[in-house]
C-alpha cells in the first residue's frame, strides 16, 4: 500500500517507486542562458553541472552531519577535524568526487551533484566521473562510489533531524542501490521507472511492480560511446539522446517536461561523443608494446577492433559475442526482459521506432578498449580488479578489496588485497560492501578465457600494448 509521509513529501508505491506531486511544464530555474560561441558539447557539460533534472537528494546541513553515522574510528577523526577537512573526509568516505574546477572543493557540492540553493541534486556524473592515479576525469566510471551507504546514512540523518525524505531515501528501502562499492544496480532503476509508463510516456502508478533480478554493474567509460551505434553491454538499445533520459523518468516528469529537456540531452550526448580517453600516466616500453600490438591484432582484434594513431587506422566491429562463447556472468543478460525491450521498441525512447531496438540479443558486446588502462575493474560487473588478472583467468581472486587509492602500474588496475572468502571482520553492511565477493549472484569473475591461448610472454606484451590505447 502507498506510504504517505506528508502531503508534500514523496509517495512510495508497493514497488518502492517515489512519486512526487506533479508540476508539468514548470519553469526550470536552474537553467542558465547559452554562452556566446559555446559548442553543443560544452553546453552539454554545463547542463550536467548546473541543471537539476531530478529532485534534491539532501541539503548541506544533512551532508555536514553524515559523519555522525560513521563507525567509531572514522567518527572520532571527523570530530577532531575542522569543517573544511571534515567535508573532504565525507566526500572520500562515500566515494563522491571533489569538484576539480574550484580552489576549495569543500565549499561546493561534489562533481556529481548540482547545487540548487543549499540542496544537492544528483546527476550523471555521480557514476560517470571518477578518479584514477590522482586524476579526476569526467566520463571515467566512479569506482569509489558507495551509493547504498550514502543514501542509508542520508535517510537516517534526515529522520533524526525531522527532515522530509526524498525519492532515493524511500526507494532504497526496498530496492538495493548497490551491494559493492564502485558498482550500482542501475539497470534495475531503468526497469522500475519504465514499468510505470506506456511507450508514449503516459504514467500508470497503479501497475503491479515488475519482477526484478537485482545485480550490480560497473559503469562503462563515456569516451567509448562515440564508437558505438548501440548502448549497454548487450547492445540492445539505440544510441540516441532519449535513451539517456530513462533515469529521469520519475512520475512527476510528464511527456511535456521530457520534451522540454530534450535539447539539453542532445547537448549532453554531444559532450559524451566529444570525450577522448586519458593517456596512460606511467612508463610504456614501446618495443614491447609494438610486439603486443601484433599479438592483439591476431587474437583480440576480431572482437575488440583495430587501433592506430589516427582514425583512419581504426576499426571497431561492435561484435556481440554469444553468451555461451564469452562465458561471463549471465545475470545481467537474463535480468533485462523481452517485455522491457519491447516497451522501448517503437516507443518514445526509440523515437517512435525510428531507432532499432534489439529484442532478442545473443550475448555481450566486446567493447572498444580506448583508455582501458584507466577503467579497472573489468568485465561488465566489475569483478576483475586489474588487466593482469583479466589476462590470467585462473588467478582471478575470489574476494578482493582495494587497499588504497594508489594505482598498480605493474598489474594495471587497483591496488588490492585478496581473500579466499569474506573476512569475519566485515560485520556491518557497509564493511561488507568494501569487498567484491565473486561467489555472490551476478558477481562471478568467470569467462573471457581467450587469454589462455597466449604464452606468458605474449600476455606481457599485450598488457604493455593496452597501456597505449
Amino acid at each position: 500500500r502507498p506510504l504517505a509521509i506528508d502531503s508534500k513529501a514523496p509517495v512510495v508505491t508497493s514497488a518502492g517507486l517515489a512519486a512526487f506531486p506533479d508540476r508539468p511544464g514548470r519553469p526550470d530555474k536552474s537553467a542558465k542562458p547559452d554562452q556566446p560561441g559555446e559548442t553543443a558539447a560544452a553546453r552539454g557539460y554545463r547542463w550536467l553541472r548546473t541543471r537539476a533534472f531530478l529532485p534534491p537528494d539532501f541539503d548541506q546541513t544533512v551532508f555536514d552531519s553524515l559523519w555522525n553515522r560513521w563507525d567509531a574510528p572514522d567518527r572520532a577523526k571527523a570530530e577532531e577535524a575542522d569543517l573544511a577537512t571534515r567535508r573532504l573526509m565525507t566526500l572520500d568516505y562515500y566515494g563522491l568526487v571533489p569538484d576539480p574546477d574550484v580552489k576549495d572543493p569543500s565549499s561546493v557540492p561534489a562533481l556529481g551533484h548540482v547545487a540548487i540553493g543549499k540542496t544537492w541534486v544528483m546527476n550523471c556524473l555521480t557514476c560517470h566521473a571518477g578518479r584514477v592515479d590522482g586524476r579526476v576525469i569526467p566520463g571515467l566510471p566512479n569506482t569509489h562510489l558507495d551509493l547504498q551507504t550514502l543514501i542509508e546514512d542520508v535517510r537516517n540523518t534526515k529522520l533524526k533531524m525531522l527532515k522530509p525524505l526524498a525519492h532515493l531515501d524511500l526507494v532504497s528501502i526496498g530496492l538495493p542501490l548497490s551491494t559493492t562499492r564502485g558498482t550500482t544496480n542501475s539497470v534495475v532503476f531503468g526497469i522500475v521507472l519504465g514499468n510505470y509508463r506506456d511507450k508514449d510516456m503516459t504514467v500508470h502508478l497503479n501497475r503491479r511492480p515488475p519482477k526484478l533480478v537485482h545485480h550490480d554493474m560497473d559503469a562503462p567509460p563515456f569516451w567509448n560511446v562515440r564508437h558505438k551505434t548501440a548502448l549497454y553491454c548487450d547492445a540492445f538499445a539505440p544510441k540516441n539522446h532519449r535513451v539517456l533520459m530513462q533515469f529521469i523518468l520519475l512520475p512527476r516528469h510528464d511527456r511535456k517536461q521530457l520534451e522540454d529537456w530534450e535539447p539539453a540531452f542532445k547537448d549532453i550526448l554531444a559532450w559524451i561523443n566529444s570525450l577522448r580517453p586519458p593517456r596512460y600516466s606511467g612508463h610504456v616500453d614501446r618495443q614491447l608494446a609494438l610486439s603486443g600490438q601484433s599479438v592483439f591484432r591476431k587474437h583480440c582484434g576480431s572482437c575488440h577492433g583495430r587501433y592506430g594513431p589516427d582514425e583512419s587506422q581504426r576499426d571497431y566491429p561492435q561484435r556481440v559475442v554469444p553468451l555461451e562463447t564469452i562465458g561471463t556472468d549471465p545475470t545481467r543478460f537474463r535480468a533485462l526482459t523481452t517485455e522491457h525491450r519491447r516497451w522501448m521498441d517503437g516507443g518514445w525512447l526509440s523515437r517512435d521506432g525510428k531507432d532499432t531496438v534489439v529484442i532478442e540479443p545473443v550475448g555481450y558486446l566486446a567493447p572498444p578498449l580506448d583508455g582501458i588502462w584507466a577503467t579497472a575493474p573489468y568485465l561488465h560487473n566489475g569483478s576483475v580488479p586489474t588487466l593482469w588478472h583479466l589476462l590470467h583467468p585462473a588467478t582471478r581472486p575470489v574476494v578482493w578489496t582495494r587497499t588504497s587509492d594508489s594505482f598498480d602500474h605493474k598489474q594495471v588496475g587497483f591496488t588490492i588485497k585478496t581473500h579466499k572468502s569474506l573476512p569475519p571482520s566485515a560485520r556491518t553492511p557497509r564493511q561488507r560492501r568494501q569487498y567484491f565477493d565473486t561467489t555472490k549472484p551476478g558477481k562471478s569473475a568467470a569467462g573471457h578465457l581467450f587469454p589462455d591461448k597466449l604464452t606468458e610472454a605474449e600476455k606481457r606484451a599485450v598488457l604493455e600494448f593496452l597501456k597505449t590505447l
